[in-house]
């Protein structure tokens, strides 16, 4: 039996598909990924299946869509008992850890929670507090007791916070290294400590602390220890190293927030896009400030075009950082002898609108930002099934990354699962495995009327460049990808005979998607 191979599993946040130099960005500097696709299969065309946070990262550990697993928004916990493709690692052999940020529970997000005051549709048949874990207050003055599961790692090291605001094991972390905490426990606000701050919107600032204490520094140190520790005891691992940034608050801190001038940045093609084909509340969304959101974390417009520029360079530093620590671990995987023997993914949650339409963040805006995510694997094992490296413009979604990864290491997939082991790509980057790409974005109905927004959006990808947008609203929006690459010209209109067919693809989507497999009776051991 050949040897089992280690997984490197690189993640980052609210990260858009052409924010890095393997995506044709000359601008941004990333050696170490760039190094990385040189190595492996491109994914040109991948998409998520949900463009939020913990929907998207659950999809991503489960391989089935949000519909289905049920994380459908940032307002609950994925259960506690979920089968993921990490589980499946960790009985088959492997030891699994999680560095950075998980969200796979709702601690950071529970401004977003409603409480339902019915009785729950299904009790989740845990202990009580199974959903608390990542709640920061849990982790100020010490760390908390840690099950030895946690969807598959057993080991977890949380960096709950983005921007400057630091907590979870990465706070007990900072402060054993002599960062202050009056530094570090901060607030989501103008009035958060800063060393320097854009006049524009309190969001773009240098942290008060210097890089050794930022959440990239803690995720590349933590995956290192946990990768030289799971090497000397000569046991295959799976690291799953999940950087909180480049999601705003962008706070690229010390040398890195000077690394690109505002002034070099070019703005978007599609930013004085008028969306006049678009929903009421995407042009609502243009005219909002960020100086006037709702919330730090809420959707707004690009009105201010010299801050769209000043967001790009600070989102440049976090990434540049980032991709610095990606060769750090690559470093510490070269001195252990494993490089040709550990499997490397790099992808993203989601994307960001940066601008593009007039729109700035995220949040029920179906365009590609959002929806498109940087995505690479590498296997450099002689008997794997990659072909040599290349790029590939063949469908892909996060769903995929479980099935590929437990396809290329031999490891027993689980039921239920919706994506398709990408394989065949690998081996072949003119393959295709799909035809399609579905895409959810779902808010519960009474917070959406209460927000004016569509409670449901779904979104097909064809295989012959269509993108096809529904709205609960009845509304839609349909673009030929391949002679419209920004989404401008909507052509429902002028090719009646597409809409029918792209509305055919949907439905036949959404059909596909319907789950199978919960309450299935099990085989008796």
């Amino acid at each position: 039996m050949a040897s089992r191979p280690n997984v490197l599993f690189v993640i980052t946040d609210q990260h858009r598909a052409d924010h890095v130099g393997f995506m044709f960005n000359d601008t941004v500097r990333t050696p170490n990924l760039d190094a990385l696709a040189a190595r492996g299969t491109v994914f040109e065309n991948a998409w998520v299946a949900n463009p939020v946070c913990m929907p998207n990262r659950s999809s991503i550990m489960t391989g089935r869509m949000p519909s289905v697993h049920g994380v459908i928004f940032n307002d609950r916990s994925l259960e506690w008992g979920a089968a993921t493709h990490v589980r499946q690692f960790r009985e088959a052999g492997w030891r699994t850890g999680l560095f950075g940020k998980s969200h796979l529970q709702h601690g950071m997000s529970r401004n977003a929670v409603v409480p339902t005051p019915l009785t729950p549709v299904v009790d989740p048949g845990a202990p009580h507090g199974w959903d608390e874990l990542e709640h920061e207050e849990r982790y100020l003055e010490t760390l908390p007791e840690w099950p030895d599961d946690f969807y598959g790692f057993g080991q977890v090291e949380l960096a709950i916070d983005h921007g400057a605001k630091v907590s979870g094991h990465h706070l007990r972390w900072a402060l054993d290294k002599g960062a202050r905490y009056e530094d570090l426990v901060v607030p989501y606000s103008p009035e958060s400590p800063a060393k320097r701050r854009s006049d524009r919107w309190w969001q773009v600032y240098e942290p008060p602390y210097g890089p050794e204490f930022h959440s990239t520094s803690f995720v590349v140190d933590r995956t290192i220890n946990f990768i030289e520790g799971s090497a000397g005891d000569n046991e295959p691992w799976y690291a799953w190293a999940s950087f909180p940034d480049p999601h705003h608050p962008m706070t690229p801190p010390g040398e890195w927030y000077d690394k690109y001038n505002p002034a070099d940045m070019e703005l978007p093609r599609s930013l004085t896009d008028p969306l006049t084909h678009a929903p009421d509340y995407l042009r609502h969304f243009q005219q909002l400030s960020p100086t006037e959101q709702r919330g730090w974390v809420s959707p707004c417009g690009a009105t201010d075009h010299e801050l769209v520029r000043e967001a790009m360079a600070a989102n440049y530093g976090t990434i540049e950082f980032i991709d610095d620590g990606v060769g750090k671990i690559m470093a510490a995987i070269e001195a252990a002898g494993q490089t040709d023997n550990t499997i490397v993914v790099f992808t993203a949650d989601h994307g960001d609108m940066m601008g593009e339409h007039g729109l700035m963040l995220k949040g029920f805006m179906p365009f590609r930002g959002t929806q498109q995510v940087p995505m690479l694997i590498v296997d450099p094992r002689p008997e794997s099934v990659t072909g040599a490296p290349g790029r590939t413009s063949s469908l892909s979604s996060s769903i995929d990354l479980a099935p590929t990864l437990m396809d290329i290491c031999d490891v027993p997939v689980h039921d239920g699962i919706q994506g398709k082991s990408l394989g065949p790509v690998l081996s072949d980057p003119g393959a295709s495995v799909r035809d399609h790409v579905l895409i959810e974005d779902d808010l519960r109905q009474f917070f959406a009327s209460r927000a004016h927004l569509p409670h449901r959006i779904r979104t097909v990808v064809t295989d012959n460049d269509l993108k096809y947008t529904r709205f609960s609203s009845g509304e839609s929006m349909l673009f030929d990808l391949a002679s419209d690459p920004l989404e401008m010209d909507e052509i429902q209109q002028s090719r009646p005979d597409s809409l029918a067919q792209a509305n055919e693809r949907l439905v036949d989507a959404m059909m596909a998607a319907t789950d199978d497999a919960r309450g299935a009776p099990l085989v008796a051991s």
